[in-house]
């Protein structure tokens, strides 16, 4: 989104430029929704496994400021993907602390594919209610709101979708690791937890690169096929949606 938006303003043409910062700042709020959601969805999980470690702390909310991480915030707003502020977990609560892990990091990215799922059926109601009321789109001033509101559900799938698909990669820290960690022998774990600092160096690295970003879209791109299948929005709903509102 920030890298559209340096390319807009390169490009020079002011609609191009209106519609660009338009999509950064109704990024912001689905970002940090995004992220919030995430890390409170592994505090609650944890707690539900027994470890009240988030809950003691105050992360058990959606107030941003307990969750952001200004690095992984950046890379949400440049590339789509990135993080916050890991929820402390303390294993020596959990009966079985491999698997208990392991569902407490899935937690994160699953309650963002189910933000997205809402996100979705908000854009069918969306398009259902655009094609009800086209006559609307004469104002120029409801157009733009028209035009704001899709943006801002557009966001709110892709964005919870990049960050789901991100989480779950089998790289350390990320949340995916924790899952694969389940599934190694001691040593070995033991042997990536050494250097999962130095790691994480690498994934900024790769991503700043844009060596993993084709990889993670192409990911993603399906997650999103499938859930427009899933709500019935068509190539077709698309095609009328810009049609009517940036034609």
């Amino acid at each position: 989104m920030l890298l559209d938006l340096f390319s807009a303003f390169r490009q020079g043409d002011a609609e191009t430029i209106k519609w660009a910062v338009a999509s950064v700042l109704l990024a912001l709020p689905i970002i940090l929704l995004a992220l919030c959601v995430h890390e409170t969805a592994h505090g609650y999980a944890a707690n539900k496994l027994g470890d009240p470690t988030a809950q003691s702390l105050g992360r058990l909310t959606l107030n941003p400021i307990k969750h952001l991480d200004p690095i992984g915030f950046l890379c949400m707003l440049c590339f789509g993907f990135g993080w916050a502020k890991p929820v402390p977990i303390n294993t020596r609560y959990f009966k079985k602390p491999r698997r208990d892990m392991a569902i407490t990091a899935v937690a994160g990215p699953a309650s963002n594919l189910l933000l997205a799922l809402i996100f979705t059926g908000l854009l069918k109601v969306f398009c259902l209610v655009l094609g009800a009321n086209t006559a609307l789109l004469s104002d120029t001033f409801v157009k733009n709101i028209f035009s704001f509101v899709y943006l801002l559900l557009s966001a709110g799938i892709q964005l919870n979708v990049g960050l789901a698909i991100f989480n779950l990669l089998p790289i350390p820290p990320l949340d995916g690791s924790k899952v694969m960690y389940m599934f190694l022998p001691p040593n070995l774990y033991f042997k990536i937890v050494q250097y999962e600092r130095y790691i994480y160096f690498a994934l900024l690295a790769l991503l700043a690169l844009g060596v993993i970003t084709p990889v993670l879209s192409f990911i993603s791109g399906y997650i999103l096929d499938l859930f427009y299948f899933i709500f019935g929005i068509s190539q077709k709903d698309w095609m009328n949606i810009f049609f009517l509102l940036y034609y």
